[in-house]
């Protein structure tokens, strides 16, 4: 087939795709993000990357110094690497010791965190692909959303189960973070190695680990809890539910009224 002939084959498909692409883009309701369902929608979407992004990509180090008081040995330097999911106890090092008859002894840290952290984690990719999932839902479909009720009462359910597991993963996150920077201090690598307590060698701390980035994670799984539960109230008006509260706080209409007034002056 001739290079003319594969142009006229391709043109209309072409067209006709670019057709469908703006057709899809003309039925978005872009203004759906100025109202609070859909812009709330967005900061969740962005704050569930921000949260699991934070702990999923945690890295850092620990360590310390083992000088033996003989000239057998030279300073040593114990250099620990750990991170995501912190399971401390696969973090091994080798602890030297000063005798020259005697061989490095294999040691870990001590703790394994990686529940609350794999928990966290996973409650941040769950939130970002329903937060992409709802936006789709409120720009392409609103009109379904808006008709079918079923749809804002899923919505409305969902929304309250992941703001309760929000406040439950990041205080449990919280929590372990507390523990894996307790576990991983320097002090906390010397008080655990036999060598520092005899006469026979002198250990010092290595620098503290970083922990930004874990408490960034932190701050931002807080951060989604207060957004899905102030999301609660604006999905709720979507149900109805409100609306049935809303026709109970009414009462009766005046014509309701109206009658019940003459029953009781007959």
């Amino acid at each position: 087939m001739s290079s003319t002939e594969t142009a006229a084959a391709s043109g209309p498909a072409g067209k006709s795709r670019r057709q469908q692409v703006d057709q899809l883009i003309a039925g978005l309701r872009w203004r759906r993000l100025e109202e609070p369902l859909g812009f709330i929608k967005v900061l969740q979407w962005l704050f569930a990357i921000f949260a699991f992004g934070c702990c999923g990509s945690y890295s850092g180090e620990t360590g310390a110094m083992v000088r033996c008081n003989n000239d057998a040995k030279d300073v040593s330097a114990i250099i620990i690497l750990f991170g995501y999911p912190f399971r401390l106890n696969q973090a091994q090092y080798e602890m030297p010791l000063c005798d020259p008859d005697s061989a490095s002894k294999t040691m870990s840290l001590l703790g394994d965190f990686s529940a609350p952290a794999e928990f966290f984690v996973t409650l941040g990719i769950f939130s970002f692909f329903y937060a992409m999932a709802a936006l789709v839902l409120y720009l392409r479909f609103h009109g379904l959303y808006a008709q079918d009720r079923r749809f804002p009462l899923a919505d409305f359910c969902v929304t309250v189960s992941f703001t309760f597991f929000w406040l439950v993963a990041a205080a449990a996150w919280g929590k372990g973070l507390t523990d894996v920077k307790g576990a991983t201090l320097p002090s906390s690598l010397t008080e655990a190695m036999t060598v520092c307590h005899g006469e026979d060698a002198v250990c010092s701390e290595g620098a503290t680990p970083s922990m930004g980035l874990a408490n960034l994670s932190v701050l931002f799984g807080f951060i989604n809890f207060f957004l899905w539960a102030g999301n609660c109230w604006f999905v709720f008006k979507e149900t109805p539910w409100h609306g049935q509260a809303q026709d109970q706080g009414q009462g009766p209409g005046p014509e309701s009224a109206a009658e019940q007034g003459a029953v009781e002056k007959q």
